[in-house]
């Protein structure tokens, strides 16, 4: 049985139908990249599928439950867990105190709460950094925080907004590792990212969205050499699978 699926969803603002009848499956243990141009849907299917939008049609189970409308905190208590393209970190907090926030979706105390947040710090590298003010982070140890914050709420599947967005190389190339990582540790892992390149080398599977419908899906090798896809995204697909 799929760890996620997506049957038939719709989601409409007023005149405008952002998702289209979007149907897909995410299998238990693998990297699941969505990408599609700049207002394809994808991140309102995000938003559809962790509880923040409720579609108008269509449903969403997760884990054998149906958890269509349901609120995004139930389905956090649930084990689904996102990011968000735009972080938002307490700034005033510490980073623990920051990654203690999530952790209070499973911990039952302070005490187990610190635990586990320190645990997380130190699975993306921060640990070092535990005491220091989120808002003198850079951005890309922000991305990194706001990732432990995640995988404090013990996911089972972990929904992942752009992570990579402004970052340098090598921080793109640290935050592929932590993704890797934390599918080795048993979160499957549900991606949205423009930095196709990585997500092509992350990815086991890609669904491609355009105005708000399914293009394509398949294998990276697949959707990169779909004259669809080519034909979306004016060749920076095959320009990628060329490199």
């Amino acid at each position: 049985m799929p760890l996620l699926t997506v049957r038939n969803v719709t989601k409409r603002f007023a005149g405008l139908v952002a998702v289209k009848h979007v149907t897909m499956e995410i299998k238990e243990g693998e990297i699941f990249g969505l990408i599609g141009p700049n207002g394809a849907g994808k991140t309102t299917l995000f938003n559809s599928v962790s509880g923040f939008y409720t579609p108008e049609e269509g449903t969403i189970e997760f884990d054998g439950h149906n958890i269509t409308g349901l609120s995004p905190h139930t389905i956090c208590q649930e084990g689904l867990a996102r990011t968000f393209q735009i972080v938002k970190p307490f700034g005033n907090l510490s980073a623990l105190e920051n990654v203690m926030v999530g952790a209070f979706n499973r911990a039952k105390s302070y005490t187990q709460s610190a635990r586990l947040s320190l645990e997380k710090l130190e699975f993306v590298g921060l640990a070092d950094k535990k005491d220091v003010r989120v808002k003198e982070l850079t951005i890309g140890d922000q991305r990194r925080l706001e990732l432990a914050r995640a995988l404090a709420t013990q996911p089972k599947l972990l929904l992942l907004d752009e992570v990579m967005a402004g970052l340098t190389p090598s921080e793109v190339s640290e935050v592929m590792g932590l993704i890797k990582k934390t599918r080795e540790s048993g979160v499957t892992i549900f991606i949205i990212e423009h930095i196709m390149q990585a997500l092509m080398n992350l990815s086991d599977r890609v669904f491609v969205m355009h105005h708000g419908e399914k293009l394509a899906e398949g294998t990276p090798q697949e959707v990169s050499s779909d004259p669809k896809v080519i034909e979306a995204y004016l060749g920076e697909v095959t320009m990628i699978a060329q490199a």
